[in-house]
């Protein structure tokens, strides 16, 4: 057979096929299975630059909004003379308090970027930070026993009332003086880790627990403002007794209040109540398995409680996986489909997440993708100004779902912001340690670098 009768046997079979198909894409013209999806968040594992990017909008937009300055409130002049602090004086005002739990998260945020990128100006920031308030701290302290019923900037971590007051505050600052610098903090972190291991009110079997808004209640939130405290305490210090704690509040609080038919933890429960209503709101799930991988950061291998801590660790990610939505978000009620997205908690997630398959706690291959699509789910939210977007105010405890629909969300929540920092870190790591590739249009992982 010559050349020129394959080539018309090939035109007229091309026509016939065309003609069967009328011209349209079908299953006979084209290999269906690989047409690109019309996905809302953007799919597959994001290059190291863009993830940096994100994080430096973030990063930017809280520099020149945070200012760590005191001023004189009749004047507005500057306060540098810390001797001359007294009830007139003031921080500055800017987008957020540097001194609440939310920017306590800030900053360990803010290091594990600087720590995953390089950038020193991450570091900076939290150096900066945390040493003006330690500097500032026995002059507000002196000033809060002479007068304390005025006003006073830094009343948290001075006369901690709550352990929101001082536990994300304290964690971070041992971080940073586990970092070999900025020995001026451990006055403060003594005072506000004396606050939560003897201070804060407990129940009878010293669970951390607290009387609002009803008598002896337990608040998931508390395992993350006071478990990381204490791990970090006793990794400064070699002092058992702060592990030993922090393990038996994961413990305790999980006895309580983790569903073991959905591996969800509900928002709150109150030891008078003989049936406990069950609201798995997204950011306090998003507390409890961050103090779990916070924990086992520095936890020693050989703590007879390290293992429960673990087992605890995966039932959790399990079913917080299996709750993911198709956008890559959770919801404001994780199991709830028509609550709203929520920024704060995925964003937890995906560092959660990540952390944990960098540490070898959980199997990459069966995370690192939900991880991953969180991590692009939330790049979404990031504005052009720095803002994370989408993310639920401060929320206390309710027994009605009308109130976890219902919370309003805002740019100047300060929740989401360390959580961003988190999870761009934590991926950052990730896309480090892993190669990940596309494998019939599914985000898969090769293996180790």
């Amino acid at each position: 057979m010559n050349s020129k009768i394959i080539c018309t046997a090939v035109a007229i079979l091309a026509i016939s096929i065309m003609s069967f198909g009328q011209g349209k894409t079908n299953d006979v013209t084209t290999p269906l299975h690989l047409l690109k999806p019309d996905y809302q968040t953007p799919y597959g594992a994001p290059v190291i630059d863009s993830v940096k990017k994100v994080l430096d909008r973030v990063y930017n937009y809280l520099n020149e909004t945070t200012p760590a300055q005191l001023v004189d409130k009749r004047t507005n002049a500057p306060v540098n003379n810390f001797n001359s602090i007294d009830t007139n004086t003031f921080l500055k005002q800017g987008d957020f308090r540097l001194t609440s739990y939310e920017w306590g998260v800030t900053y360990s945020g803010m290091l594990l970027v600087g720590e995953a990128t390089g950038d020193t100006k991450y570091t900076d920031y939290t150096r900066e930070r945390l040493n003006f308030i330690a500097r500032a701290f026995p002059y507000f302290k002196s000033l809060y026993q002479k007068f304390p019923s005025s006003t006073n900037p830094l009343r948290q971590p001075v006369s901690p009332h709550a352990l929101d007051d001082g536990g994300a505050v304290a964690a971070v600052m041992i971080k940073t003086l586990r970092a070999g610098v900025d020995a001026s903090l451990r006055p403060v972190v003594d005072h506000l880790v004396d606050y939560v291991a003897n201070k804060e009110y407990r129940l009878q079997d010293g669970t951390l627990a607290r009387n609002r808004p009803q008598k002896n209640t337990i608040w998931l939130d508390d395992l993350y403002m006071g478990v990381p405290a204490l791990a970090q305490m006793g990794k400064l210090t070699g002092d058992h007794k702060y592990y030993d704690d922090a393990v038996k509040q994961i413990l305790q609080f999980s006895k309580r209040m983790f569903n073991r038919e959905k591996n969800l933890y509900m928002h709150g429960w109150v030891e008078e109540m003989e049936e406990h209503p069950q609201f798995h709101w997204a950011r306090a799930n998003g507390w409890a398995i961050m103090a779990m991988v916070e924990l086992l950061d520095v936890l020693p291998d050989d703590h007879p409680g390290r293992r429960a801590v673990l087992d605890q660790l995966q039932l959790h990610a399990r079913g917080l996986k299996s709750y993911q939505s198709g956008q890559g978000f959770w919801h404001q009620l994780i199991d709830q489909n028509d609550s709203y997205l929520e920024t704060s908690a995925t964003a937890i997630y995906a560092y959660c997440f990540a952390r944990a398959i960098n540490k070898g706690w959980l199997d990459a291959k069966a995370y690192a993708p939900a991880a991953m699509l969180a991590w692009n789910a939330v790049s979404t939210k990031v504005n052009d100004r720095g803002q994370v977007e989408g993310t639920c105010v401060g929320t206390g405890m309710g027994f009605d779902p009308a109130f976890y629909y219902y919370r309003p969300v805002n740019v100047y929540a300060a929740h989401g912001y360390g959580p961003v920092f988190l999870a761009g870190g934590e991926i950052i790591n990730l896309l480090k340690n892993f190669v990940f590739e596309i494998n019939d249009s599914s985000l898969q992982v090769k293996g180790r670098k």
